[in-house]
């Protein structure tokens, strides 16, 4: 155990109080309190449709397939991401391609995602990493140009924005983790946000079962093959419990990463990354580089400070970059930086100033 963690759940007493409503009330699968996240989370980000399912994966996945990608798509990606963001490419048949990302904003680098287009592409998974939301001038822009479709890998990025938009109402399609490093949590879970009706109600179906209409035996019928994405109202009850403080943990979270910032502002050992022009940070990990990261790393963790790398680049492991299913353009100067350089700071609901003083203080002590 860390003094300082990384991360920390929010549970406030009301969240226990709803889970155990729910198990009180015997009805624990999908229901009426998922119903209600999904339209929490709609009406936040300012989407027509949402649709809560098990994991950002499996809602990635399902948004692919209701865009008809399939064998002989391709679909471009960035290197630095969780693999999970290529993973879904493959798994519905398509072939993944790999480009690079800025080095200083970590986001996919546009001219290279340009450079990428070909006949066969169908559509661009860029993700809104850490929080930073994307430059959908620039994306809007290469979908004209292209006729590209946008499935936004927005694991991170609740409460985020670009241009006074919500990320979740920016994309043709997108999709939030709810995972237990997610400031709104359920546990393990997603939600899949799109303004087009007929994508999410093939989705819709496609997450249960193929099902269409009523689900009692004689108001239904089964008009595809399909599986089982659902999101259990147990779960759901803890992320609808959360959302309600929503903007206060925002709030909270860009105070936090902003006294970091101020923090670093005269360090020259520790670099900020860019955040986008137009565009509000959700903070959900606060990023910094440094030089030798992983001395730097278990320094401070075996002074009880829990620190971590940002995340990974694809083309250095084997699943993709030995996999005939993946094509990786370029040299990924600037994913290496990134993963090489970043590293994740402690940011919770309910972190101190005396916590926080000590992050930076040992920090700038072990980088000298």
């Amino acid at each position: 155990m860390f003094r300082i963690p990384l991360i920390k759940p929010f549970v406030p007493d009301e969240l226990k109080e709803k889970v155990c409503d729910i198990l009180d009330s015997g009805y624990l699968t999908e229901g009426p309190v998922t119903r209600e996240f999904e339209q929490a989370i709609a009406e936040k980000v300012g989407a027509a449709h949402c649709l809560a399912v098990t994991s950002c994966t499996t809602g990635l996945e399902l948004a692919l397939r209701a865009v008809g990608v399939g064998p002989g798509d391709e679909v471009i990606v960035p290197d630095y991401t969780y693999p999970a963001t290529a993973s879904v490419v493959n798994i519905v048949g398509a072939t993944c391609v790999i480009v690079d990302v800025d080095p200083q904003t970590m986001l996919i680098d546009y001219d290279a995602l340009e450079s990428a287009v070909t006949p066969r592409t169908k559509a661009v998974i860029p993700v809104s990493l850490f929080g930073n939301p994307l430059d959908w001038d620039r994306l809007n822009a290469l979908k004209k140009a292209y006729g590209l479709i946008m499935v936004e890998d927005a694991a991170c990025a609740l409460g985020s924005s670009y241009g006074g938009t919500m990320t979740g109402a920016l994309a043709d399609i997108s999709v939030f983790s709810h995972h237990p490093r997610k400031f709104i949590t359920t546990g393990e879970g997603g939600t899949v946000t799109t303004d087009n009706d007929n994508w999410a109600e093939w989705m819709e179906s496609y997450k249960h079962f193929g099902m269409q209409g009523n689900s009692s035996r004689l108001g239904c019928e089964f008009v595809q093959a399909g599986t089982n994405y659902k999101l259990s109202d147990v779960l759901s009850g803890i992320g609808v419990a959360q959302l309600r403080y929503i903007d206060e943990l925002l709030t909270e979270r860009r105070a936090l990463a902003t006294f970091y910032m101020e923090s670093f502002a005269g360090c020259e050992a520790v670099s900020l990354p860019k955040i986008t022009q137009s565009g509000e940070h959700s903070w959900q990990t606060m990023c910094v580089f440094v030089e030798d990261r992983n001395r730097v790393m278990e320094t401070m963790r075996s002074q009880g400070i829990e620190v971590q790398i940002g995340t990974y680049s694809l083309s250095m492991h084997r699943a993709f970059n030995q996999s005939p299913d993946c094509r990786i353009m370029g040299e990924m100067t600037g994913s290496s930086y990134a993963f090489n350089h970043a590293l994740a700071l402690p940011l919770y609901h309910g972190m101190t100033e005396a916590e926080q003083v000590e992050v930076i203080e040992v920090l700038k002590d072990v980088v000298g």
